[in-house]
């Protein structure tokens, strides 16, 4: 990447800046040398630049105005500063306002090159964390959650009220229901979209190592602690902290969280220096931590504290309108990161889909959809290639009864239901009649009251 690097050099002295110029060319790098300030600071407003080097002392503007007017406008954008009178008091005040390097004249070749590949490899850096930060938004954003079902229309509309505020955010919902998803996309339609979004799951680290995973701990604070660590808590400053299962903490850490979200000040384990963060908390729970607070299992005050917003995510089953759009939407996932020629599934295999129970939630639809795709050599998925569980007639049953509006006419309902399965065992029997009594175990008599009945036409 490096002979990618576009330099920009600013210097007065001409001859200076052709020596420059020509030993980074031999270098690889694409360059741009310029003797007066101001023409440079347009030009970068024009263009778009990896590393700027700048003399100091220079008419109409010096090296160290270039640099305040390059940190307001990019303020990731290194500048080295060359002079000829050097001091440290100089050094420092460069420094201070932000200069990668400070470099004396005169100065060796390696010096200046090496200090230029370290600020390359500085921007480079900057710019695939800023291309990580649009693809996480872009994947993780509020129009990534799939659905249009009532139920999720109402759920985004929770998160585009509460991502503007700091308010922390309690998420509700069953395993596997997508509540990461919800909290990322909190975190990136809120102004600290920009920060850290720093993940905990408490259910995956027991008491001890959780509390230093939280806090981070000091030097020699325990057995194995080589050396200081940071823990979430610091690494999510300025921007969101998630904590997934969020009802397994004990009592002991729950007392600790209590006084972070009251204070936004903690100690280290083994530390006494008090830290103070500027972060936004947004839990996640599968549990119901009023029935925890009941029990004397989890602190009320905490929990008050982290429901100021409470966001539930609904059941899969409770949402079956969404399932063939996510379907869809994982499909195209599975076959775009596998490169995978196009595969899909059969409408009635696509009705079994629906019709499931999905005690895995969105999770287990994902995985099962993944699997379909890898295992199955054909372009089009069938019934006959699902999981026998989703197969299960039984269950599908049961599903088709879950969907039944209440309150209902149970007279009117079954006969609704015994037409319709008429109806379908003649069209599977291709009309012939004496076939589709078999189908339903009945003689060929009773499903010719039963046509009449329906007013079906039995061919």
């Amino acid at each position: 990447m490096q002979e990618h690097a576009h330099i920009l050099l600013i210097d007065d002295e001409k001859n200076y800046l052709l020596v420059l110029q020509t030993l980074l060319e031999d270098k690889g790098y694409t360059v741009t040398a310029l003797n007066d300030p101001e023409t440079a600071l347009a030009f970068l407003h024009e263009s778009e630049v990896d590393v700027v080097v700048t003399d100091m002392k220079m008419p109409k503007l010096t090296g160290q105005e270039v640099l305040q007017h390059i940190k307001q406008f990019w303020p990731h954008l290194p500048v080295l500063i060359m002079t000829a009178f050097g001091s440290i008091e100089s050094a420092v005040e460069v420094m201070k306002y932000g200069a990668f390097d400070y470099i004396t004249k005169p100065f060796s070749n390696d010096e200046l090159l090496l200090s230029i590949n370290n600020a390359v490899e500085l921007a480079f850096a900057h710019q695939q964390y800023y291309l990580l930060q649009q693809e996480l938004k872009d994947r993780y954003g509020v129009h990534q959650i799939v659905g249009n079902s009532r139920a999720i229309r109402d759920v985004l509309a929770l998160v585009d009220r509460a991502a503007p505020s700091r308010s922390t955010v309690l998420i509700a919902g069953e395993s596997g229901t997508g509540k990461e998803l919800v909290a990322r996309a909190i975190h990136f339609a809120s102004p600290r979209r920009d920060k850290p979004f720093v993940s905990v799951n408490c259910m995956a680290l027991n008491a001890g190592v959780l509390e230093s995973e939280l806090f981070g701990h000091e030097k020699g604070s325990f057995t194995g602690a080589v050396a200081m660590r940071r823990g979430r808590f610091e690494q999510a400053d300025g921007g969101t902290l998630f904590l997934d299962e969020i009802g397994e903490l004990s009592l002991d850490l729950q007392v600790k969280l209590l006084r972070v979200l009251q204070e936004r000040r903690f100690e280290r384990v083994g530390g006494t220096e008090e830290i103070s963060v500027d972060i936004r908390v947004v839990a996640a729970t599968n549990k119901d931590l009023t029935k925890l607070v009941a029990l004397g299992q989890f602190r009320e005050d905490l929990y008050y504290r982290l429901n100021v917003v409470q966001i539930t995510l609904p059941p899969l089953r409770e949402r079956r309108e969404d399932i063939p759009l996510l379907v869809a939407h994982f499909v195209d996932k599975v076959l775009e990161e596998n490169s995978m020629g196009k595969k899909s599934f059969s409408n009635e295999a696509l009705n079994y889909l629906t019709g499931y129970e999905w005690p895995g939630n969105i999770r287990q639809l994902q995985n099962v959809v993944e699997s379909c795709l890898v295992l199955v050599p054909t372009t089009i998925i069938t019934v006959d290639d699902l999981p026998a569980e989703i197969r299960d007639e039984e269950s599908q049953f049961k599903s088709a009864v879950d969907l039944l509006p209440f309150p209902l006419d149970l007279a009117d309902t079954l006969n609704k239901i015994e037409a319709a399965l008429v109806r379908r065992s003649l069209v599977r029997a291709d009309f012939i009649q004496t076939k589709a009594a078999e189908y339903l175990g009945i003689s060929k008599s009773l499903l010719q009251y039963k046509l009449k009945k329906y007013g079906i036409a039995g061919h």
